[in-house]
């Protein structure tokens, strides 16, 4: 190894642990592991989901009788990336679409009986993964990470707004 490599990696190995970096590294790491488990139990089944699918299916269904527009909004994404996959979802029969009685205009989505069944099956998993995650922690211990996590999401939508 180098010198100059030697010291940037002295450097990174002797970096305080807990600094920002490693907080929403260690956040990242988790989102990461907690949605490849679960998506590796769909596998093979007969709907298998991509990471964005499931996260529109998820917004809908907080979320029935929102608008592509909505969508649009609430994600930030390119409308026509979500267009094409509001598309794909409803032509595998898991999400239906009605125009808003007020406006024409304007299609409603829901999750149909097939993607409510799917995203039961995806809450159910994901219930089973959060239940692994938090084995060890006693209730004080979760109740004080949630309530973390809850003023980290808070200050950032904070600074968003502003």
């Amino acid at each position: 190894m180098s010198p100059i490599m030697r010291k940037q990696v002295d450097k990174v190995n002797q970096n305080p642990s807990g600094t920002v970096g490693d907080v929403f590294d260690a956040i990242h790491s988790i989102m990461h592991l907690y949605r490849s488990q679960q998506f590796r139990a769909f596998a093979g089944a007969e709907h298998e989901l991509t990471h964005m699918e499931s996260k529109v299916l998820r917004f809908f269904a907080r979320q029935p009788g929102a608008t592509l527009s909505d969508l649009v909004a609430h994600s930030g994404r390119d409308k026509a990336q979500l267009t094409r996959l509001i598309k794909g979802l409803r032509d595998r029969g898991l999400l239906d679409a009605s125009a808003d009685a007020a406006d024409r205009r304007s299609t409603r989505l829901h999750l149909s009986a097939a993607g409510l069944a799917l995203h039961g099956r995806l809450h159910q998993i994901g219930a089973g993964l959060s239940g692994v995650a938090l084995e060890g922690l006693s209730e004080a211990e979760r109740e004080q990470l949630h309530g973390l996590l809850l003023r980290v999401r808070s200050n950032l939508a904070r600074d968003a707004e502003g």
